[in-house]
Order: structure tokens, then sequence, then C-alpha cells
């Protein structure tokens, strides 16, 4: 892992196309933009790890049943 400090205003740039600002900085909590292409989904860690769960559990289910129902 990577650790910079940056203060309010300054930005890091990742692969050339994404920004990410300190927008605000408020005793322990810090407010980020990020500008970045359409094309690059941004999600919350704890969303991220949802989306996850969900689709591991979709793979568990017997799709080819689920497949023979629709026809």
């Amino acid at each position: 892992m990577l650790a910079l400090t940056r203060k309010k205003g300054e930005s890091l740039i990742i692969n050339n196309n994404i920004e990410i600002t300190v927008l605000e900085i408020r005793g322990d909590q810090i407010k980020i933009g990020i500008a970045a292409p359409k094309d690059v989904p941004i999600y919350r860690k704890e969303v991220y790890l949802q989306i996850q769960e969900e689709n591991k559990a979709a793979l568990q289910t017997d799709a080819l049943e689920e497949l023979k129902k629709l026809f």
C-alpha cells in the first residue's frame, strides 16, 4: 500500500486518467472528489464487497436448472 499525505485542495493522479482531490477535512472525516472516465466503476468498499458476495451466491445456485426453466 502506498500512503501519501495530502492537504485540502491537493490531488493524486492514478493511471493518467483518474484524479482524486481532497475537498474538505473535518476532524476525523475527509471528503474526497474523484474525477474518472464514465467507464471506470467507483464503489465504496462495503458496497463493492456486498456486490462480490451477491455474485458468489448467484454462481452457487444451479444455473443450468435455472436455464432449463426458461425453455
